[in-house]
């Protein structure tokens, strides 16, 4: 079946990425101080920089999404220290008490919600990347939350159920595919390739993308492309299938998100 996430509705995502805040909230809501200064598989970021670090990124959102010219100013300390104003963002907030850093975080979260319910579905507000739509915007918060969200899975050994709201990670994932060539000073393909991916659940449903008749392909379960588009797991742990020599070289470099290429997480075997 086609992409679902194609025709939803905007208030759909909106209210996806308040669920994937909430289900990351419960994750972290009764954690003793200490267990927020555990260590994430992101290196030098406890439990702690991660929720920093998405309450950083949602006031970001806010002040593009309701006052350009102060995220104008946000951009240029960004360029400043490219290297590390991501770090610093995070840091600061992770100095916070447990219980003020979760409240900030909630109140941040509220406010970016309210605000791009508010917004013109059809304007666009500016990001680190190119510009995006109110729509838009709240997909890609809900990408990072969710990564986010498994590093914090991760420190905690807790194995979250997969949800539907991965078709926002996916989609963004798919239509990152030539970003990830060029942060990389690659030329990317020609063609489009087919990727088909089976849905979380019992239904065995399949989320397709790219045209049927592509020669080259990837498939796979959902979840596992999404662990990868956001570099939470090497491929070599995934069960993702290319077909294709530009579709397998696509697997080793995906990613979702905009910046700097990351290292990635190392294979299993080899921690």
């Amino acid at each position: 079946m086609p992409d679902p996430s194609a025709v939803e509705n905007v208030f759909a995502v909106f209210a996806d990425l308040r669920e994937e805040g909430r289900e990351l909230d419960a994750l972290v809501r009764e954690l003793p101080a200490p267990d927020w200064a555990k260590a994430t598989p992101a290196p030098g970021w406890s439990v702690a920089h991660q929720i920093a670090h998405l309450h950083w990124t949602d006031r970001a959102s806010l002040l593009a999404v309701t006052d350009a010219t102060a995220f104008a100013g946000l951009v240029e300390e960004a360029l400043k220290a490219p290297d590390s104003f991501v770090d610093a963002g995070a840091e600061e907030g992770a100095a916070l008490a447990p219980d003020e850093l979760l409240s900030r975080w909630r109140a941040g979260r509220a406010a970016l919600d309210e605000a791009l319910a508010a917004a013109s579905p059809d304007a666009k507000f500016p990001w680190y990347g190119p510009p995006m739509k109110a729509a838009s915007m709240a997909s890609a918060r809900l990408m990072e939350t969710w990564a986010h969200g498994q590093d914090v899975a991760d420190a905690l050994g807790v194995r979250r159920v997969p949800t539907a709201r991965l078709r926002h990670v996916a989609r963004i994932g798919v239509r990152a595919r030539d970003y990830a060539y060029a942060v990389r000073g690659l030329p990317a393909p020609a063609g489009e390739f087919r990727v088909e991916l089976t849905a979380p659940g019992a239904r065995a449903e399949v989320w397709t993308y790219g045209p049927e008749d592509a020669p080259q392909r990837v498939t796979g379960p959902a979840l596992d492309f999404c662990l990868l588009v956001t570099q939470r797991a090497h491929r070599a742990d995934l069960s993702l299938t290319a077909s294709g020599p530009d579709a397998d070289r696509w697997l080793d470099i995906a990613q979702a998100f905009a910046g700097p290429a990351g290292p990635g997480r190392a294979p299993e075997a080899s921690r």
